[in-house]
């Protein structure tokens, strides 16, 4: 049950009345919708595309022989050191630190729909308009999945104006983006540079190969050690790095998304607007495939 306010009384007074939450035309109590989103746990899409697009290229070697002649450690560590030295002159070291969970947080991390967070948001904004905006305290830890919905939830609680929030919400989201915006920069810029390191290994091995022209048996394995530092880097920059920035890029645009609508909806709540005015406002930033339908 919920307080809701009705039409004046015979005195003039509004009149209090309580409303069952689960036979107001919602179809269930928005409390339903207000639970940790079905996202997290590991990206299938993104791990099976670089196990098999890795199986693969293993496949095609010991189709056409054995595993032994295309390991050389000279040229492993020249394209890899020399990759991760490059790409920390052109960052900075507080960057380059965070490199690896950045790695590890694109590899696992799994964008939840924009459709479950558009119901989660107008939910919340039905529960605020039933009970009040000290009800949405009582929800915060239901959504500790999205430590951006938990702030604007926050400020809303605090009687917060709807502008200051929208202020404060796109002001953290620009810092967001420009996170996101960086990790992918320095992927991109470690893609660049892999067939680079790639190709100073080649000629290292080049010239180890002509300082032995008087033993011709030598020449043709040193050849191979060569031409394997380029093999290295080719393989590092397109089926790892530049693949890594991409989807690092395409989850942040996700999560931008994500926290739009968080923003528009937490300025709805704080301005007191219909729950159903929520809705449409999502819906019309919502693609068409996602876009939902919360109330009958």
């Amino acid at each position: 049950m919920a307080l809701s306010m009705t039409d004046s009384g015979p005195d003039g007074r509004i009149e209090p009345q309580f409303i069952d939450l689960g036979t107001t035309g919602r179809g269930a109590s928005p409390l339903v919708w207000i639970t940790p989103m079905p996202g997290g746990g590991r990206d299938v899409a993104t791990m099976a595309g670089l196990g098999v697009g890795l199986a693969l290229v293993l496949v095609a070697i010991l189709l056409g022989g054995t595993l032994p002649p295309y390991a050389d450690l000279p040229a492993f560590i020249m394209v890899i050191g020399g990759t991760a030295a490059v790409t920390l002159v052109s960052s900075t070291l507080d960057d380059a630190t965070r490199l690896p969970e950045i790695i590890r947080t694109t590899l696992l991390h799994k964008v939840p729909r924009p459709s479950d967070a558009a119901m989660r948001l107008v939910a919340l904004a039905d529960l605020a308009r039933l009970q009040g905006f000290l009800a949405l305290e009582g929800q915060l830890a239901n959504l500790g999945d999205d430590r951006f919905l938990i702030k604007a939830m926050a400020l809303v609680v605090d009687n917060t104006t709807p502008d200051v929030i929208g202020r404060e919400l796109k002001i953290e989201l620009q810092a967001i983006q420009a996170r996101h915006q960086r990790a992918a920069a320095m992927l991109r810029r470690a893609g660049e540079v892999a067939p680079a390191m790639g190709l100073v290994g080649t000629l290292v091995g080049l010239v180890r190969m002509l300082s032995s022209l008087d033993n011709p048996s030598s020449i043709g394995p040193a050849m191979a050690v060569a031409i394997l530092a380029t093999l290295y880097g080719a393989v590092l920059a397109n089926m790892v790095l530049l693949p890594l920035a991409h989807k690092l890029e395409r989850n942040s645009h996700s999560e931008a998304l994500l926290h739009h609508l968080t923003i528009l909806a937490a300025v709805s709540i704080a301005g007191l607007e219909n729950p159903r005015r929520t809705e449409v406002v999502l819906n019309s930033v919502l693609p068409p495939a996602d876009r939902i339908t919360y109330f009958d």
